[in-house]
């Protein structure tokens, strides 16, 4: 019998419609991005699109995304790069209990090494983060809170609208890890109000080794990297052309079959989450049935 595969958020093959658009610049249209002959101007031009039409789908400006080589050099960059930029003033983080390692790590790391104060913001039975007791951890020196948008694990969404507000209240900066919120249900980035918000590409069609972060025009970041002018200083190396294509590409195709393939999955997980606890008396759904992305099921 053929293997199914059901891992998916932790990884999912590149459409080929993605593939095709990538093809070109991975061959024939191979040029460096930061080269000034025509192939590098060329590449140059399938970067700066791929960056706007990436902008236009998620309603930010251009100028505030940032490509990296995925979700958990994102993540570093915001909480590293925010902390770093701010300690002089601000010096305590708040993170979320369910957060992804990429967040949890570098926020422990500048608790242990850097003397940063770090609270977690506990989640509830289903998973929810609680404005109220966010607003009762925050402090005027919080520098930055970090909340997932989508867990990976149980796919309970959270109030990031209502998180990131209370965050301002003190004038603390608000992340997101939307790795799994991207592609899956719509993300407008204006509407969350949030300062900064990572994605990828391979959790939604599209190639391992490229991502970006949203960074709130006016936010400054201590870079992680040094060695180049590339990312506007934020992030220095040669561009992922082809990554920045495919996941431009990847992320139409999810916004543009993303209603279809809601009720889809809904439907799909809803029956299996019938049918696997009629049989099985002692299951239970972890995470919020209602308020979860839709081909996410943890029993």
């Amino acid at each position: 019998m053929a293997n199914i595969y059901l891992d998916h958020n932790a990884t999912t093959p590149v459409d080929p419609e993605v593939i095709e658009a990538m093809l070109p610049y991975l061959s024939e249209k191979s040029g460096n991005a930061s080269s000034v002959h025509y192939a590098g101007r060329d590449a140059k031009v399938a970067l700066e699109n791929a960056r706007e039409h990436i902008a236009e789908l998620l309603n930010c400006d251009p100028a505030e995304l940032v490509f990296t080589s995925g979700g958990t050099e994102s993540d570093n960059m915001a909480v590293l790069g925010v902390a770093r930029q701010l300690k002089s003033r601000r010096k305590h983080l708040i993170v979320g209990a369910a957060e992804h390692h990429a967040v949890l790590e570098p926020a422990e790391f500048l608790h242990r090494h850097e003397d940063f104060d770090l609270d977690i913001l506990p989640v509830d039975a289903e998973g929810f983060a609680s404005p109220e007791t966010l607003r009762q951890l925050l402090r005027d020196q919080t520098a930055l809170v970090s909340v997932m948008y989508a867990n990976n694990e149980t796919g309970t969404i959270q109030d990031i609208n209502a998180l990131a507000k209370v965050a301002h209240e003190k004038g603390a900066l608000f992340h997101t890890d939307a790795v799994q919120a991207v592609g899956k249900i719509p993300v407008d980035i204006r509407a969350l109000d949030v300062d900064l918000l990572s994605l990828t590409a391979h959790k939604l069609y599209g190639p391992k080794g490229i991502g970006a972060l949203f960074v709130r025009q006016g936010i400054k970041l201590q870079p992680l990297m040094f060695g180049g002018s590339h990312e506007k200083r934020r992030r220095p190396g040669t561009e992922n052309v082809a990554g920045a294509v495919g996941l431009a590409k990847a992320l139409e195709i999810a916004v543009a079959r993303m209603e279809e393939d809601d009720r889809r999955l809904r439907e799909l997980s809803e029956y299996f989450i019938d049918k696997l606890t009629a049989a099985i008396p002692d299951v239970r759904l972890n995470g919020s049935r209602e308020k979860r992305t839709p081909q996410t099921v943890n029993v």
